[in-house]
């Protein structure tokens, strides 16, 4: 079954674009969650419209992304960990502290933007990547220190 792609799709391809996939994917998932809709020529006029559109708020949220992370480049957060005899420590830093700590300097970051392989689970010093768009990402200092 042909589709025209609504919207980016990892596997498919960019916005626009006519995919041949298999018409169960197509009706169950595609179609339902607004990612695609069949390719009829009425379809096709219809999307050119709407792929322009999406290119100007695709522009603007890339610029946007850009703006916050020339700002988030310039911010460091310091984290407390607790800390037992021979700087052992207890606890560690998620993604989730991250994201309270950027939050009291103002900024509001989902944790799930932060990339973090694994928790911080020792102290110094770290640049933590925040994926602000697909395009964009920041690097975040964030300062491992006893409690």
């Amino acid at each position: 079954m042909k589709v025209i792609l609504k919207k980016k799709y990892a596997d498919l391809g960019e916005v626009g674009s006519v995919v041949n996939v298999k018409s169960g994917f197509a009706r169950n998932f595609l179609v339902p969650n607004g990612i695609a809709m069949a390719a009829t020529p009425s379809n096709l006029k219809a999307i050119e419209q709407e792929k322009k559109q999406y290119e100007i708020a695709e522009r603007r949220a890339i610029a946007e992304a850009e703006e916050l992370k020339v700002k988030l480049e310039t911010t460091s957060v310091t984290a407390e960990l607790q800390v037992g005899e021979e700087d052992k420590v207890f606890g560690a830093i998620t993604s989730q502290n991250i994201a309270d700590l950027l939050a009291e300097k103002g900024f509001e970051i989902d944790r799930r933007k932060i990339v973090l392989e694994e928790p911080l689970k020792a102290l110094g010093v770290y640049e933590v990547p925040v994926r602000l768009h697909p395009d964009v990402e920041a690097k975040v200092k964030v300062w491992a220190v006893k409690q």
